[in-house]
């Protein structure tokens, strides 16, 4: 998928693809401020969370560093038949917002078709799981105190001036879940400064870092950060696991009773074993199967009782493994693998690229058959109908296939 942010930010970041993710600290500047604008805006943010049911902890408010009970900017609107929606009070959304405050909005991608499409390019370019959360900060408000992040991150600052603070690790590679605790930060500063609109900065799993507003005056701050959650030898391990269930011996119980030879005979039996399923299942295979299992993104349902199918577009996580072998196409994605004729690959290969495809002008550069090959994919949910709401989602960042 060729979308303008992901091309923005290997430019700005000084990168040639995703291998520095993760690497070291990179900032820079998108040289093109319409894809900054297009993203998102403080008023765009505003409206999508009056427009939606929200509830903490997804939806945050935070004043003078403490977070707000959620009753001082969410209402239960309560409908005729009893049941209590949350939705956020705009009057008190606003109130807080003059005086200073920040708002919070974890997954917007979830909301937003523009943010949703930008996960999904930033996805198909990291083979990572991509959410993207959104911070807008007023007056002299503070943000977070220093932390860390157990992911990577990549933040574009879309309006306003915000000031930041990062320093190095305090414990190398970090984890949520992890064997010791992370609660000291590094003394080693590596950037302090403003972030501006345009300006984006990559910040690895582990680097504390902290933003403010406070000494800035009047004013706003609005910025998104992708979070990509990479996988580690650990979640490796964690899925040879369930491969173990295969292995009969793994299944056995453990004989606390027996005697010390018949324990050492079996703790020698489970290395062995354990040693072959290292080795059948490595870690590449970890990563492929991931990409391919992982299950196709939110999309609506086509129902043929609206109309025809007009439009379609990829809604895989990550790119469709395409393999051709001269006679047959073999396709897999979102869990499944399909089998196709080799005259079959043009069409593929235009629908499965991750940009949005009309079917009549498909036609003309693939063939008549492209039509009957997106009702497949579209069945089988490789593919989605492109409604014109997720439509909203490419228009100017990614370029029509048959264009």
């Amino acid at each position: 998928m060729e979308h303008r942010l992901v091309h923005a930010i290997e430019e700005a970041l000084g990168w040639d693809g995703p291998a520095p993710l993760g690497t070291e600290f990179a900032r820079g500047s998108i040289s093109d401020p319409e894809v900054v604008t297009r993203l998102l805006t403080p008023q765009r943010l505003l409206d999508m969370v009056m427009r939606r049911s929200v509830s903490n902890p997804q939806f945050r408010f935070f004043k003078g560093g403490e977070e707000m009970h959620p009753d001082a900017y969410l209402n239960r609107q309560v409908t005729p038949r009893g049941q209590a929606i949350p939705m956020a009070d705009m009057r008190r959304v606003g109130n807080h917002l003059r005086d200073g405050a920040t708002l919070v909005l974890d997954q917007s991608n979830v909301f937003d078709p523009t943010m949703e499409v930008a996960c999904r390019a930033l996805q198909w370019w990291s083979r990572e799981h991509v959410q993207a959360n959104v911070y807008l900060t007023t007056n002299d408000a503070s943000g977070f105190d220093l932390h860390w992040d157990d992911h990577d991150v990549v933040i574009v600052q879309l309006a306003g001036e915000k000031q930041w603070e990062v320093r190095g690790t305090s414990r190398p590679v970090p984890m949520y879940r992890d064997a010791e605790r992370n609660n000291t930060p590094s003394k080693e500063i590596v950037w302090t400064g403003t972030m501006k609109a345009g300006d984006v900065m990559h910040i690895p799993r582990g680097y504390w870092h902290a933003a403010t507003r406070v000494g800035h005056g009047d004013g706003h701050s609005t910025h998104v950060t992708f979070g990509f959650a990479k996988r580690t030898a650990v979640s490796w391990l964690t899925w040879l696991a369930d491969w173990s269930r295969q292995e009969e011996i793994f299944r056995h119980d453990f004989n606390r009773w027996a005697s010390p030879d018949q324990q050492q005979d079996q703790q020698r039996q489970l290395a062995t074993a354990a040693s072959r399923l290292i080795d059948a299942r490595d870690p590449a295979e970890f990563l492929s199967r991931r990409e391919q299992e992982a299950p196709p993104g939110r999309h609506v349902p086509f129902l043929d009782i609206f109309g025809l199918l007009e439009a379609a577009v990829c809604v895989t996580d990550f790119p469709p493994a395409i393999t051709d072998d001269g006679e047959t196409v073999v396709v897999e994605a979102a869990g499944k693998k399909l089998t196709f004729a080799a005259k079959a690959l043009p069409g593929l290969r235009v629908l499965l690229s991750g940009r949005p495809v009309r079917l009549d002008e498909a036609t003309r550069v693939v063939g008549a058959e492209v039509e009957a090959l997106a009702k497949i994919l579209v069945e089988e949910e490789l593919c989605a109908s492109l409604t014109p709401e997720l439509s909203s989602g490419y228009t100017g960042l990614v370029t029509n296939a048959g264009s």
